[in-house]
């Protein structure tokens, strides 16, 4: 008689949104997934703050416990969906320290503690998968980590936040105020009654870092990464970028340079003829340059229970294969000597907007200051004024010019005694 297949089993830590989805469609398609697998794959246990929750009805309540750790010595995997940093780099980390399989989708922790962790997974020689720790249910991580791991990653554009997306979309779209797109956005759950990891742009910081460091074979951390949120975007930016050509979308960018790499996020004009203008919605996208592949788009819901459970699955199947069938997933790269870079070091073009007072010569004091610092000007526009009376609006997008540079260019034309406002400086991106 033929041995039986081993049995793989699956601990579930965290059972909100994302780990509810995953706990009904493992347990649901168990049948079907012991077939892709090789061998049953069952759940062990689920970790959950209340068993009593609705979204786990129909689950074998058996299955259900209050103490996350007590799950960890009897699986094979340990899928980690509780988010924040504490208690799950504690639960990850024994996990790894027992020879237990780890998936994560929890981009926060990788920002800020991935060294350790994949150190740790690397030492004890086992998997670890976080997919859906960037992009939803978007297959990104595996392309970047292992597609393009002979290839020479230069530059990566990504919509990577599905809340920003959706507000800055709706005021481009449906001229809504800022607020009232941001509230919009929470009605239909887009976005969390604190928006503030959302807006201020620390989620999409988080999932940059996390790609940066996986193209560009270097370890980049949260703190590494320049950040700015959409909260200061108002309807008069959104409509000057339409004059000129783009739409506004935060994007989180990572660059590679002779010098070294720059990583940063910040709401960005981008070409309405680019591939990340036609992103709408709470839809995620990434445009990733490589020196070979040349150019690759990658596109697909960024959030949500089902679409985010399904990479989850994924990861979960994958590792399982390895436990039947034999193999290891990709460890930790090696590293290059590539250092990072401040956010002042980096190249870009840019729009600034200003309120001018309305007479001759303005123009070319402002195009003295920006002279003098070593940006040069590729066009000017005057829209129609709907200032104060006496005043001109001046729109002056610049050649590629270095940040520094451009900031102190700013403050001077701040102070210059023609200027009445510095109404808005966007980074151009894209052209």
């Amino acid at each position: 008689m033929a041995e039986a297949s081993p049995r793989v089993r699956v601990a579930l830590l965290g059972a909100g949104i994302v780990g509810s989805q995953v706990a009904r469609l493992l347990y649901a398609g168990r049948d079907d997934l012991a077939q892709r697998v090789g061998a049953p794959l069952i759940i062990s246990g689920i970790a959950t703050m209340d068993p009593d929750d609705e979204r786990l009805a129909g689950l074998p309540r058996e299955l259900l416990t209050t103490d996350a750790a007590s799950l960890i010595p009897d699986a094979d995997i340990v899928v980690e969906l509780i988010g924040g940093i504490e208690p799950a780099r504690t639960f990850v980390l024994q996990a790894l320290a027992a020879g237990k399989a780890v998936v994560t989708a929890n981009k926060a922790l990788l920002a800020e503690c991935g060294p350790e962790i994949y150190e740790a997974a690397d030492t004890n020689g086992v998997d670890l998968y976080f997919e859906a720790a960037v992009g939803g249910a978007i297959p990104l991580i595996r392309p970047v980590r292992e597609g393009l791991a002979g290839d020479r990653v230069v530059r990566i554009l990504g919509i990577v936040n599905g809340t920003t997306n959706y507000v800055l979309d709706r005021m481009a779209t449906a001229h809504l105020g800022y607020e009232i797109a941001l509230k919009e956005a929470q009605e239909l759950g887009f976005a969390e009654a604190d928006p503030t990891a959302d807006v201020e742009g620390y989620d999409a910081a988080a999932k940059i870092a996390i790609l940066a460091s996986l193209a560009f074979h270097m370890r980049v951390r949260l703190d590494d990464v320049y950040r700015e949120g959409i909260t200061e975007i108002t309807p008069h930016d959104v409509a000057a970028a339409a004059e000129s050509g783009h739409v506004i979308k935060l994007l989180g960018i990572a660059e590679r340079s002779e010098d070294g790499v720059t990583v940063r996020v910040h709401p960005t004009l981008v070409p309405l003829q680019h591939p990340l203008a036609t992103v709408g919605g709470a839809f995620n996208a990434v445009f990733i340059e490589a020196e070979a592949a040349g150019q690759l788009m990658f596109y697909g819901l960024g959030a949500g229970g089902v679409p985010t459970a399904s990479a989850v699955l994924g990861d979960i199947v994958s590792i399982a294969r390895h436990r039947v069938l034999g193999g290891a997933g990709p460890r930790e790269s090696n590293y290059v000597s590539l250092p990072l870079l401040p956010i002042g070091a980096s190249r870009t073009r840019f729009q600034i907007r200003l309120e001018v007072d309305d007479r001759p010569g303005v123009l070319a004091k402002v195009a003295a200051i920006l002279g003098a610092h070593r940006v040069s000007i590729e066009s000017v526009r005057q829209p129609p004024s709907g200032g104060a009376e006496g005043s001109a609006q001046l729109v002056i997008s610049t050649h590629e010019a270095v940040e520094s540079d451009l900031r102190e260019t700013v403050e001077e034309i701040r102070a210059c005694e023609v200027v009445r406002a510095v109404l808005s400086v966007l980074r151009i991106e894209g052209e």
